[in-house]
């Protein structure tokens, strides 16, 4: 049975209160009941761990046929998970770590995107490639970085980025089921965040972004993680009269320009913060789109990753990201420099939850 007719996300359908890793799990397991063509493969699927839990218990259930691990040879797999997607499977093929896509990229770039253009439609490679991101427990220069704008800069590649368990189980079940590839990316400090998910299979669309929150002062975009930490930034910013639309784009390619540039329009102020660094990023995507679509004067602005490869020491690493007290005094100064120049909130106020429950290394 495809999973082509899972139902659309509603309201009145009954949900469970799940954190993000168990979200993803349940997509597994849903996609796996429903395709027979459906399969798992990647490093430690079948640890006893299960990448945190995302693929625990899946093996028992489904055979080792369908949910295995794999050689550490990501360019290897990576060619066998488009060969089975070109006979009719769908692989999720699971990077622990995004960083080591660079081993792969051949793979992805030159054949995965282009197969469907260079035969005419005839040919589809509906694949997922999970990949991991993320912070903390000294994760350093080779294990930590986003690269979502290296795979935005390629037609054929659609690129998630889910920041909520909500969205996380139905861009999953969206992706298995889109006929071309999808790189799915996760930040591990996400996996302890929960959301209600409904109980039953449903997708959420792919290249649709969402307003998280509205205001009427500044709109601010972010992306993956970054949303979390900037609600918490409004909560900071509202302290101070300030009202702020948060953009989440959800998918970052194809890119849902409308609410963003709808709301820049509105406010005239533009913050984007992005999982990565600036240079040739999404950040400068998504402005460079608002400056094109509009004739008005928009203030811009964009935070992400320090111009530096990830320091180890948590020290150095608060300085590296972007966190809500950075987001919330740029877009202070942004509304009033002056009021910006003297304020500091508290360093507790600021704290999010899942920093708090987020124990390493993985």
């Amino acid at each position: 049975m495809s999973i082509s007719n899972f139902i659309s996300a509603d309201e009145s359908v009954p949900s469970t209160t799940i954190n993000y890793v168990k979200a993803i799990r349940n997509a597994f397991a849903q996609a796996l009941a429903h395709d027979d063509n459906v399969f798992l493969m990647g490093l430690d699927i079948d640890d006893h761990l299960g990448i945190q839990g995302s693929t625990v218990g899946l093996v028992d259930e489904f055979g080792a046929d369908r949910v295995f691990t794999t050689p550490l040879s990501e360019d290897a797999m990576t060619g066998v998970a488009i060969g089975a997607a070109m006979a009719g499977m769908k692989p999720v093929h699971i990077h622990i770590r995004m960083d080591f896509l660079l081993l792969c990229m051949n793979q992805l770039v030159n054949i995965a995107s282009k197969a469907h253009y260079m035969y005419g439609g005839e040919v589809h490679v509906p694949m997922v490639v999970r990949c991991i991101i993320g912070k903390s427990w000294g994760q350093g220069a080779q294990h930590s970085q986003a690269l979502h704008s290296l795979f935005m800069h390629i037609p054929g590649l659609k690129v998630v980025a889910p920041s909520n368990a909500y969205d996380a189980k139905g861009l999953m079940l969206a992706a298995i089921n889109d006929p071309n590839p999808v790189i799915f990316m996760e930040h591990r400090l996400l996996f302890n965040t929960e959301s209600d998910v409904p109980d039953a299979p449903y997708e959420v669309e792919i290249g649709k972004s969402k307003v998280v929150r509205e205001g009427r002062d500044i709109t601010l975009v972010a992306i993956s993680n970054m949303v979390i930490e900037t609600l918490r930034a409004a909560e900071l910013l509202e302290q101070e009269g300030i009202h702020v639309t948060i953009v989440d784009p959800v998918t970052v390619s194809p890119l849902d320009m409308v609410p963003i540039i709808t709301s820049a329009q509105q406010t005239k102020r533009l913050l984007v913060i992005d999982n990565a660094w600036l240079n040739c990023g999404a950040s400068a995507e998504i402005i460079a789109r608002v400056c094109e679509s509009s004739n008005d004067a928009i203030q811009v602005k964009r935070l992400g990753f320090a111009q530096t490869t990830c320091p180890t020491t948590p020290s150095l690493e608060k300085e590296f990201y972007p966190n809500p007290i950075t987001i919330a005094k740029m877009a202070i100064s942004m509304i009033d420099p002056i009021k910006a120049s003297g304020w500091q909130p508290s360093d507790k106020g600021a704290e999010l939850v899942y920093q708090m429950k987020f124990k390493g290394p993985f």
